[in-house]
């Protein structure tokens, strides 16, 4: 019988900047507390189109949310969520950029106005 090989990892996730910010947006605001599909789509000023693909980035990255009667609930730590949002340069994700971004290079500086371009 042959051997089964192993799952090759998932894919790096590409984002926009204007969508990582989104998504911090998002789990900020399901990390204070659950929320409506109503008003989370108010409040990023998103349509439930676009919602729902947030919202799959989000599990495809391993971010746990969870609908219970009718509000997505955040099922782990908002800190480590945030720290597997995926950044705009695939592969990085922004506990990544983070690292990256204390340097004092030129390139450390550019890595930091993106990052607090996405997390203001």
């Amino acid at each position: 019988m042959a051997k089964k090989r192993p799952a090759p990892p998932a894919p790096a996730t590409a984002v926009t900047a204007d969508r990582a910010a989104r998504l911090y947006r998002l789990l900020n605001l399901l990390g204070r507390a659950p929320q409506t599909r109503s008003a989370l789509t108010r409040r990023l000023r998103l349509g439930i189109r676009g919602f729902y693909r947030d919202l799959e980035v989000l599990r495809d990255v391993g971010i746990a949310v969870d609908l219970v009667d009718g509000h997505y609930h955040l099922l782990e730590n908002l800190r480590q969520a945030i720290e597997r949002l995926p950044f705009p340069d695939p592969g990085l994700t922004l506990g990544e950029v983070r690292v990256l971004a204390k340097g004092r290079s030129q390139a450390h500086r550019k890595l930091k106005s993106q990052l607090d371009a996405i997390i203001k």
